[in-house]
């Protein structure tokens, strides 16, 4: 079965805790992705921003993105799969997790970010398609 690290997307842009939501939904447009990695100063994983993140959290609640942080948005450890995890462990962390993407870390760095159309090109239907149904059941 193929680890994190053999189906990765390897080429990570993080978006730092001290920058504006203007500037991560700017970063997110040129892009063409839907989430962002929150790294702080030492480089480490703080969490991940999505688009949603910043509709829901932000633009619905009359907040204005430029003065939000990133930073603010990062909420508690983000859930992340190891570089050498295998794909059935990526599909149990998905599924209990309600993910589409996780941040991949070898030791302290983030490596990569594997997501649900990355495993679904290296597995069966079937895995993938239970997968599918888990995250995208209503709690």
């Amino acid at each position: 079965m193929p680890t994190a690290r053999e189906i990765m997307t390897n080429d990570v842009t993080c978006i730092r805790e001290q920058d504006d939501l203007k500037t991560a939904a700017k970063q997110m447009a040129q892009l063409g992705v839907g989430s962002l990695p929150i790294c702080g100063a030492d480089n480490r994983l703080k969490g991940m921003l999505t688009d949603r993140d910043i509709v829901v959290k932000v633009l619905a609640e009359g907040r204005d993105p430029g003065r939000v942080t990133a930073g603010e948005l990062a909420q508690g450890e983000a859930v992340t799969i190891g570089a050498d995890d295998d794909a059935a462990e990526i599909l149990r962390t998905m599924s209990q997790h309600k993910v589409r993407r996780l941040p991949v870390i070898d030791g302290h760095e983030l490596v990569g970010i594997v997501a649900v159309a990355d495993v679904a090109r290296s597995l069966p239907e079937r895995p993938v398609g239970d997968l599918i149904e888990a995250i995208s059941e209503r709690a």
